[in-house]
C-alpha cells in the first residue's frame, strides 16, 4: 500500500449499483459506518424514493453523491425520439443539481435498428452534447461522457476509447463537458495512457477533462448478455493502481468510484461486501 493511501481511502466512493441489494438507506447508513464518503447513485432507484428525500438523507448521512447515472441515449433517427431524449437528459441533469453533484454520466447510446453507419450515430451525440451543454452548466453539473467497450458498440455506446470521447468532450467547454475513466472498459486499449494524459492536458482550473473515475475488473468468461460480468477488485487482469497513478498524475483529484454489476456480489451480505470492497482498494488501487 502506497504513503498516500489515507487520503486516497478519502477519495473512495461506493456506486449503488456495486450493492443494489441494499436500499437507498441501508446504503447511506452501511457507506457511513464503514468510512465511505461518497456514494454514486442511479435515477430509477432515486426517483422511486424520491429525489428531494434522496439528498436530504445522504446529506444527513454525511456523505456526498459523486455522480449520477445516466443520461444519454441520443442516437435516434426519429424525431420525437430524439426530442423525448433531450427532455429526459434535462431530466437528469435536474436531478443531479438536486442531488448535489457535479457529474451526469451519459452512455451516449446504440446504433439505431438497420443502420451501420458510426461516425453519423457519434455526430448525433455532438449535437445532442451542444444542444445540453449550456442547460447543464447553467446548473453546475457537466456531463461525463462514458466510453464503453467496443463489445457494446451496436446495442448501447457508439463512443468506444477514450480517444473518441474526447474527441467530442473537446468541441465543447471543459465546463460543460468531460468523460469518464472507467477501468472495466479500457483497459484493453494500448493508447489508454496518452488518453489520459490528453484529458490532464486541457479542461478544467485542476488541470483534468477527466470528470469520474471508475473501477471494476475484468474476470472471463463473460456471462451471457455481459452486462453483469464485472469483476471485484483484484479479481481479473486490469492493473488498477496503473489507472489510479495515471489519472493522478492527469491532475485528477476527484472521488474514485467503485462500480461493479455482479450478481454474486448481490447475494451475498452488503456489508461483508463493503468491507471487502474496502480492503481490495487499499490493496489493489492505492
Amino acid at each position: 500500500m502506497s504513503d498516500d493511501a489515507p487520503s486516497l481511502l478519502d477519495r473512495l466512493s461506493l456506486n449503488q449499483q456495486t450493492l443494489r441489494q441494499w436500499s437507498l438507506p441501508e446504503l447511506a447508513d452501511g457507506c457511513a459506518r464503514a468510512g465511505v464518503r461518497g456514494v454514486g447513485l442511479w435515477r430509477a432507484p432515486v426517483q422511486e424514493y424520491g429525489v428531494a428525500a434522496a439528498a436530504r438523507l445522504v446529506r444527513d448521512a454525511g456523505l456526498r453523491v459523486t455522480s449520477l447515472c445516466r443520461g444519454g441515449f441520443f442516437t435516434a433517427l426519429d424525431p420525437v425520439e430524439r426530442a423525448a431524449a433531450l427532455d429526459d437528459n434535462r431530466a437528469a441533469v435536474d436531478e443531479a443539481a438536486a442531488l448535489g453533484t457535479d457529474t451526469l454520466v451519459l452512455v451516449s447510446g446504440g446504433l439505431p435498428a438497420g443502420s451501420r453507419d458510426l461516425p453519423g450515430a457519434r455526430e448525433r451525440v455532438a449535437d445532442a452534447l451542444g444542444e445540453l451543454g449550456p442547460y447543464a452548466a447553467e446548473r453546475g453539473v457537466r456531463l461525463a461522457v462514458e466510453p464503453l467497450h467496443p463489445m457494446y458498440a451496436a446495442d448501447r455506446c457508439v463512443v468506444s476509447t477514450l480517444a473518441q470521447a474526447l474527441d467530442l468532450a473537446e468541441r465543447f467547454p471543459a465546463e460543460q463537458v468531460g468523460v469518464v475513466v472507467d477501468t472495466y472498459h479500457l483497459w484493453w486499449d494500448d493508447t489508454v495512457g496518452a488518453q489520459i494524459g490528453r484529458a490532464g492536458g486541457t479542461g478544467t482550473d485542476d488541470g483534468s477533462r477527466i470528470a469520474a473515475f471508475q473501477l471494476a475488473d475484468w474476470v472471463t468468461p463473460l456471462p451471457a448478455g455481459v452486462l453483469l460480468g464485472r469483476g471485484q477488485l483484484g479479481d481479473g487482469v486490469v492493473d488498477l493502481r496503473w489507472f489510479r497513478q495515471r489519472v493522478d498524475a492527469a491532475g485528477y483529484r476527484g472521488p474514485v468510484e467503485v462500480e461493479i454489476f455482479q450478481p454474486a456480489l448481490w447475494a451475498r451480505d452488503g456489508t461483508e461486501v463493503l468491507a471487502e470492497i474496502v480492503d481490495r482498494f487499499l490493496t489493489h488501487v492505492g
